[in-house]
Order: C-alpha cells, then structure tokens, then sequence
C-alpha cells in the first residue's frame, strides 16, 4: 500500500504540506506526526512494529482481509508505506486465482463492479492516480495485467480516497446493497 498522509489525520496532512513550504523557504522541515521527513520521501513504516518486524497496519491489512474475504487461510501479505501524497491511498495488488483468468474477463468483473471505476489504457497514460482520486467516492483500478511470474495471477493498481470511501460512505454504501438484496 502507499498511504497518503491523509491517512494520519488533519494533523499529517498539514505537516506534509507545511514541510513542502518549509522546504521551498530552505529551512528545515517540522518533522512531528511522522518519523521522518514525508515531503519528498518516503517512509515504510505505518504504526508500530511488531515481534514479527511487520506493522501494526500491516498486520491490520492482513487480517482484515481475510475476515472481509471471509477467508481464514487466505495468503496475505504487505508492505505499507507512507507517501508524499496529501489525500487518497493507493495499493499495487497482486492476487492468485484458482484458475487462469484472461485480461478481458478480470476486466469485464472489474468494470461491472458497483463503486468501482476502471481507468486501463496505459498505452495512453491513462491509470488512476490519486491525485484524481482524491475527494471522490469511487475506487479506481487500472494497470490490469497477467502476473508474468504465474500463470494464475493478475496484478493491478487501485487508488481511493480513504476518508471518502473507506469511512461513512462505505458504510452508507454496505447497508445500502443489503437493503436492495434484503440481507
């Protein structure tokens, strides 16, 4: 994952934008909310380490995953890093499936899927970014391809506002489909 400063509060997105004018005056960066300088760095180290040298978000990742999978077994693992970004998180996934998937129909699944916007010709330079993510609600996905190191794997690029999308939206969003499929 590559975590915008958003993800640390108002307080970490306006230390990183405070760093960026502090930087452009040539004094010294106010280093508070992160362990490091954000601006014009990153740093891959979210909450605290573990026994394990993971994270606590890394491990918040792994098993949140497999409970909204609903997969207890399930391969997961992560590396999250903070990014000079403001606002919206982005991920570089890659997923093994239990047969090979073609491109086309990863995309046809991707692209029906409610809240969720595929932006996918690279030839083109068109891919999310989350600059353009940023104050949105949907997720968007892009750079699909085969995982060239499997046969049954895909990887791909998402980017989403985390405070839009991964707070009440999201919520409003879940009770809203299980109202329309009467769960």
């Amino acid at each position: 994952t590559y975590q915008a400063a958003s993800g640390a509060g108002a307080t970490g997105m306006d230390e990183l934008v405070k760093q960026y004018a502090e930087l452009a005056e040539g004094k010294e960066p106010t280093v508070e909310k992160f362990a490091y300088q954000l601006a014009y760095n990153l740093i891959p180290h979210i909450d605290v380490f573990l026994d394990n040298d993971y994270t606590k978000e890394e491990m918040k990742m792994f098993h949140e995953t497999r409970k909204i999978m609903h997969s207890p077994e399930l391969s997961v693992s992560s590396t999250c890093v903070r990014v000079p970004v403001v606002r919206a998180h982005s991920e570089a996934v890659w997923v093994e499936t239990e047969r090979p998937i073609s491109i086309e129909e990863a995309r046809k699944a991707f692209s029906t899927a409610e809240g969720l916007v595929v932006i996918d010709e690279p030839a083109e330079k068109k891919y999310p970014m989350p600059l353009d993510a940023a104050g949105t609600d949907p997720v968007f996905l892009g750079r699909l391809r085969k995982d060239i190191a499997n046969p049954n794997g895909l990887t791909f690029w998402l980017c989403g506002d985390q405070i839009k999308k991964g707070a009440a939206l999201n919520a409003v969003q879940i009770a809203q489909y299980m109202i329309a499929h009467k769960k």
